[in-house]
C-alpha cells in the first residue's frame, strides 16, 4: 500500500461484488466539499444529477468518491455508502429483495455513467449497487485520501453474511475467537470487505451501518485537522494489525475511519 495503484483504471469493468465507489449524501454540499477538500486534498467536478446536485471528488485528476445533496423529502442517513459492482443492477436488486433486503432507490440510470440502486440488507445496513458504463468507479487507490476498506458494523455476522454471499457470491473467512465476531468477505481469493458483529454495543438510534476507511499519511495530524475543520473524534487513534486507525465524524455527523499504512 505504499505506492499509488490504479485500481484496474477507471474504465475497466469491475468484478461483480467488488467495492467500486463510495458516496456521501449530505444537507450542505458546499460546506462538505470544503471540509473534505481541506482534509484529503480533493478537488470537485459535477457528476450525474439524478438524485439532485452531485459532485465527484478527484485526487490528482482521478476520481476517488462522490458527494451529493440530500433532497429534502428523502429520509436517507447522512453516511458514507459503499457501492458494489454488478453486471446487471436490476437483477441484483431482485436478488436483494428475494434474500430479505430492501431496495430504497432505483434501479435508475445515472446519466451516461451507469445504472445504480441503493439497498439495505435484512438488518438495515445501507449499500449501493453500481453497474458502470462510462464510469466504473474509484480510479486510484493506495495513496492518502483514497478509500481502502469498507466494513459493516452490525449485530451479528452469521445471518447477514449469508445475505451478502447470496447476493454477490462472496467467499468468507471468519475470525475464530470466542469474543470477536468478524467475517472477512473474499472475491477471487482477495479480501474485499469486512462484517463486524458488535451485538448490543451497536447504537440503538442508528442500527447497522457500513463504515468506509480512508488512507491518510499521518493519523494523528489528520485528527488535529478534523477538529480544526469542525468535525469530531469518535474513537481516538490506536494501533491495529492494519496500521494506526481512528474514527471521526464530519461536521454533518457522517462517520468514517482513517488509517495510516504501517509500511
Amino acid at each position: 500500500m505504499t505506492e499509488a495503484r490504479e485500481s484496474a483504471g477507471p474504465h475497466a469493468r469491475r468484478v461483480p461484488g467488488s467495492p467500486s465507489w463510495v458516496s456521501l449524501m449530505v444537507h450542505g454540499l458546499d460546506a462538505t466539499e470544503e471540509f473534505y477538500g481541506e482534509l484529503f486534498g480533493w478537488e470537485f467536478r459535477p457528476g450525474p444529477q439524478q438524485l439532485g446536485p452531485y459532485v465527484r471528488a478527484l485526487l490528482d485528476g482521478r476520481e476517488v468518491a462522490g458527494m451529493g445533496q440530500l433532497p429534502p423529502d428523502r429520509r436517507l442517513p447522512v453516511a458514507w455508502t459503499p457501492y458494489f459492482a454488478s453486471d446487471d443492477v436490476d437483477q441484483t436488486a431482485d436478488t436483494v429483495r428475494l434474500c430479505g433486503g430492501t431496495v430504497a432507490v432505483g434501479p435508475l440510470d445515472a446519466a451516461e455513467a451507469g445504472r445504480m440502486a441503493i439497498a439495505a440488507d435484512p438488518s438495515g445496513g445501507v449499500f449501493g449497487i453500481w453497474q458502470g458504463s462510462a464510469h466504473f468507479g474509484t480510479a486510484i487507490s493506495g495513496v492518502p485520501g483514497t478509500p481502502v476498506w469498507n466494513e459493516l458494523v452490525t449485530f451479528e455476522t452469521e445471518s447477514v453474511g449469508k445475505f451478502y454471499k447470496s447476493v454477490f457470491g462472496y467467499g468468507e473467512e471468519p475470525v475464530v475467537s470466542a469474543d470477536f465476531d468478524y467475517l472477512t468477505l473474499y472475491l477471487e481469493g482477495r479480501p474485499v470487505a469486512g462484517l463486524h458483529g458488535v451485538g448490543q454495543a451497536l447504537p440503538r438510534d442508528r442500527g447497522p451501518y457500513w463504515q468506509t476507511y480512508f488512507e491518510v499519511a499521518d493519523v494523528d495530524a489528520t485528527l488535529r485537522q478534523v477538529s480544526g475543520l469542525g468535525g469530531r473524534i469518535l474513537r481516538p487513534a490506536h494501533d491495529s494489525p492494519h496500521g494506526r486507525v481512528a474514527t471521526v465524524a464530519d461536521p454533518e455527523g457522517a462517520e468514517f475511519s482513517v488509517v495510516q499504512d504501517p509500511h
